[in-house]
């Protein structure tokens, strides 16, 4: 074989190989993204509960494995089928906001869990936060804290929160605006 052949040859192999992690990098970035946009516990958003009970139950209700849907990469789990079929017919209406992460914690450039049991339906839109003591401090000031968080959001929606402690992005906002 030639030099010409045996270089070229080398090349294509080299080619060859950087797509194939190219594309395997690519793959496992939309894994992540897909993640870390929806706060997923114990394999379900809003650990399990259903969203559409804070909406026409005023209360937090434990889902059924019975009553499923998946919506943004996460299932959502309902009490009963009724729930489940108002969540796909129009789930945007249903899901919690910033993925269900905790609202103060969006508002302060931060993605911390969302405690189904800290939860506030504001403007026909449902919010959670990190715990009840973390909610009292949203709670005086819920308008800021939400411009705060829509200020956020958009930004760290597809980054882990240790990447936001360790290196934020700019221009995030810290707390109500």
């Amino acid at each position: 074989m030639t030099s010409l052949a045996v270089h070229s040859t080398f090349f294509r192999t080299i080619r060859t190989a950087v797509i194939g992690v190219g594309l395997a990098l690519a793959t496992l970035a939309g894994s992540a993204t897909a993640e870390t946009e929806v706060n997923i516990n114990s394999g379900y958003a809003v650990h399990g509960y259903d969203v559409v009970a804070y909406f026409t139950k005023g209360q937090p209700t434990e889902g059924s494995d019975e009553f499923q849907a998946t919506y943004d990469g996460a299932t959502y789990r309902f009490a009963s089928a009724e729930h489940r079929d108002a969540f796909t017919a129009d789930p945007a209406k249903y899901a919690p906001q910033y993925g269900g992460y905790c609202a103060f914690g969006t508002a302060m450039g931060r993605k911390f869990d969302g405690d189904p049991h800290a939860w506030k339906v504001v403007d026909d839109k449902l919010y959670l936060n990190l715990n009840k003591n973390v909610q009292e401090r949203w709670l005086t000031d819920v308008p800021g804290f939400i411009r705060g968080a829509e200020n956020n959001w958009p930004i760290i929606r597809s980054i882990g929160d240790a990447s936001l402690e360790s290196s934020p992005p700019a221009g995030l906002t810290q707390g109500a605006l």
